[in-house]
């Protein structure tokens, strides 16, 4: 089914949404949980929250692109459910080497205008990879948002391991002098 129909289904509340959604991005949104879990059941809770989450933000919301509003959605879910389980014991993963690579780049802050500063910085940072080369856009993506695992990433563009941390720490060279120039370091 397409996508603009499964979402019409959901402004309907018709309960077919879900299960079309499923059936559509099941798999997708289980492998971005996954990625970050790495536990099948955590995974499939997750994923199973998307659906509610989905079907209790449409309306108001109308995603132009259902997948990434989606995986935004699991995505999400995923990294709190991480940090809920990492509170009650320190684990490593993906995720944590994720948010350890990106780190140098990004500057905390506790002050009254942070929700401002963090879509700003949202914004800057989306404009940032679409002005990237599509590969290493792709591969920044694939990484930091997606959180694939380098060896799954040189696999997919048929690089080696090494030439995907290259192009990563180049890249958050260039985004960290980026924010810098924007003011967010």
């Amino acid at each position: 089914m397409e996508d603009h129909r499964i979402i019409e289904l959901y402004w309907q509340k018709n309960a077919d949404a879900i299960s079309e959604t499923s059936s559509k991005y099941g798999a997708y949104c289980f492998t971005i949980a996954d990625h970050i879990l790495h536990s099948a059941e955590d995974s499939e809770e997750c994923v199973n929250d998307t659906w509610l989450h989905a079907w209790n933000a449409m309306p108001p919301q109308r995603p132009n692109m259902l997948r990434m509003f989606l995986a935004r959605i699991t995505r999400s879910l995923s990294v709190n459910r991480f940090n809920a389980r990492s509170a009650e014991k320190r684990s490593g993963g993906e995720i944590n080497l994720v948010l350890d690579e990106l780190a140098d780049c990004l500057a905390g802050g506790t002050d009254v205008e942070a929700e401002y500063k963090a879509r700003e910085l949202e914004q800057c940072i989306r404009r940032f990879v679409r002005g990237l080369p599509e590969r290493d856009g792709n591969v920044f993506v694939r990484r930091y948002f997606f959180t694939e695992p380098v060896t799954v990433i040189a696999e997919r563009y048929g690089l080696t391991e090494n030439h995907v941390a290259v192009i990563l720490s180049r890249t958050r060279k260039k985004l960290g002098v980026k924010l810098a120039k924007e003011g967010y370091l």
